[in-house]
């Protein structure tokens, strides 16, 4: 997952909105967006080779999404998959904790990640890249790609306003929201970050929708939570050039589950 925007509180009749990319290698096997055989509260894509996810939602109304933390200087071969994350977070409904920090999780064990979550009362954001950043978030629109929690790079400014537009409408419309994250254009060199790739890897990482040989986004995802009880998760998801491949949208009942 490269880029989240999302809208925490600020809609009066829907508590959370988020519309997410997914950026991944192409040849990376993965399982579109359902519910888990081995664990059926989980609704989620899947990393068919480490097993865990990027983002994904319980029945009972959790949610979890992660991105990585751009910097290949500190990249450790061997290490556990970032997206173990997400999903003990989405299995454990033991603790009402929002952070993972447990005897059985070492997060210094993980190569540099941001971790959203949600329990339907708190939403919390914590890095490994910076053991001080562990804090939940105050009501407002937020943005995060490869670094920390809105950081002003280009696609996130643009995601973040693109995303405010909607937030003021009296419901969000899907479809837009799925539309802005298409967006493909590239940032100048000006507003580059400089994260320690190449400059024409940097280039292509700045759009919204990234195409690059080998790499890009596999699939855009828009969850919206409503004061009702009722969450729409959609997903679409993309072939290695780019193109739409299929659009799966499931709703998931929270009423008597959590309190919105």
């Amino acid at each position: 997952m490269c880029l989240i925007s999302f809208a925490y509180r600020v809609h009066p009749d829907f508590p959370l909105i988020v519309a997410a990319n997914r950026d991944e290698f192409l040849n990376r096997e993965t399982a579109p967006a359902d519910y888990w055989d081995d664990y059926p509260e989980i609704l989620a894509g899947r990393d068919l080779q480490a097993g865990g996810t990027w983002m994904g939602m319980t029945t009972a109304g959790r949610f979890a999404a992660l991105t990585n933390y751009r910097d290949p200087s500190s990249e450790l071969k061997g290490v556990p998959s970032r997206g173990e994350l997400v999903t003990q977070f989405l299995r454990d409904t033991s603790t009402s904790e929002l952070f993972p920090e447990s005897a059985e999780i070492d997060i210094d064990a993980y190569n540099g990640f941001n971790l959203l979550t949600f329990d339907g009362a708190h939403m919390g954001y914590m890095s490994n890249t910076n053991r001080s950043i562990r804090r939940l978030l105050a009501p407002g629109i937020y943005g995060l790609s490869n670094h920390l929690l809105d950081t002003p790079w280009p696609k996130v400014q643009l995601a973040k306003s693109s995303l405010e537009k909607q937030v003021s409408a009296a419901t969000p419309d899907t479809e837009n929201m799925l539309g802005f994250l298409r967006d493909d254009r590239i940032a100048v060199d000006e507003l580059l970050p400089s994260t320690g790739v190449p400059l024409e890897i940097e280039r292509a990482l700045s759009a919204s929708f990234i195409r690059f040989p080998g790499y890009g986004t596999r699939s855009s995802t828009v969850i919206i939570y409503g004061m009702d009880g009722s969450v729409t998760f959609t997903e679409r998801t993309f072939d290695v050039s780019g193109a739409s491949v299929a659009t799966r949208k499931f709703v998931v009942d929270l009423k008597d589950q959590i309190s919105l």
